[in-house]
Order: structure tokens, then C-alpha cells, then sequence
């Protein structure tokens, strides 16, 4: 009977150690689980934020390149409209002249030789006065929009209160 005693502890030893283990593997394999779902879940958001942060970053992208299209094509209508402007003033110079040739005549029929020379040194003067004007008028023109292009395409990153979040 001694021994029926003693099987019977070492078989309720072992049957204890192997619910003690069984019971651990449980608790661990239940952590492991655990863990693995957190780990998930950070993966996850993780992805998420790459998706808004990307999201983000296409929404400044689009911003600048509509502000660059947007200063590029004013630019544009601003150069078509000092081309105008120029080709005006080349026709209201060139109307100048003929008047000045066609009052140079007149002077010159009805003067004395004084005041044909001095018709002449003037319609001289004034047509290169006005040729040189014109091209400081395009030089100037075409600086000044050159400036307000270079002003208006300068790429400025918005607040993070100006970005809509999706």
C-alpha cells in the first residue's frame, strides 16, 4: 500500500506539472496572441498615417503646381497685352513720323531755309527720341513681368491649418 501512495503522489505530481505547463503554454500562447494583435493593429495605423501623410503631401503638391500653372498662365496674358501695347506703340510712331515728314513738307514750301533745317533736325530728334522710348517701354515691361511671374510662382508651403485633411 506504501507504494499505491507513492504512485499515486507522483502520478497527481504529474498530473499537476503537466496542468501547471499546459496552463502556462496557454497564458503564453493567449500574451503571444495578444502581442501579435497589438502589433497588428500598430501596422495598421502606421499605414494609415503613410496613406494621410501621403494624402497630405499630394494636396501641397497640387496647391503649388495650380499656383505655378495659375502665375504662368497670368504671365502669359500679361506678355500678350505688353506685345499689344508695343505693337500700338510702334503704329502711333510710325503715324508720328508721317505726320512730322508730311509737316517737314509744308515747312519746307513755306520757310525760309532756317526754318527748314530746324523742322528737319526736329523730326530727327523726335523719331529717335521716340525709338528709344519704345524700347525702354518693352525692356520694362517685359521686367516687371518677369518679376511679378518669379513673385507669383514662388513655391509657399502652407500652414497646417490651411491643408484640408481628407
Amino acid at each position: 500500500m506504501g507504494r499505491l501512495t507513492v504512485y499515486s503522489g507522483l502520478l497527481a505530481a504529474a498530473l499537476g506539472a503537466a496542468l501547471a505547463w499546459y496552463f502556462q503554454a496557454a497564458r503564453l500562447g493567449a500574451d503571444l496572441a495578444d502581442e501579435r494583435l497589438l502589433a497588428s493593429q500598430y501596422r495598421e495605423q502606421i499605414a494609415d498615417e503613410r496613406t494621410a501623410a501621403g494624402r497630405r503631401l499630394l494636396a501641397v503638391e497640387r496647391t503649388v503646381n495650380d499656383k505655378y500653372q495659375g502665375a504662368l498662365n497670368a504671365a502669359i496674358q500679361k506678355q500678350t497685352a505688353l506685345q499689344a501695347a508695343a505693337d500700338r506703340a510702334h503704329r502711333e510712331r510710325d503715324g508720328l513720323r508721317k505726320q512730322l515728314s508730311d509737316a517737314e513738307q509744308r515747312l519746307a514750301d513755306a520757310s525760309p531755309a532756317a526754318l527748314i533745317e530746324y523742322a528737319s533736325t526736329l523730326n530727327r530728334v523726335f523719331g529717335q527720341c521716340s525709338q528709344r522710348y519704345a524700347a525702354l517701354a518693352i525692356r520694362a515691361d517685359g521686367h516687371a513681368a518677369d518679376a511679378a511671374t518669379c513673385r507669383a510662382a514662388w513655391p509657399v508651403m502652407p500652414r497646417a491649418s490651411e491643408v484640408q485633411r481628407p
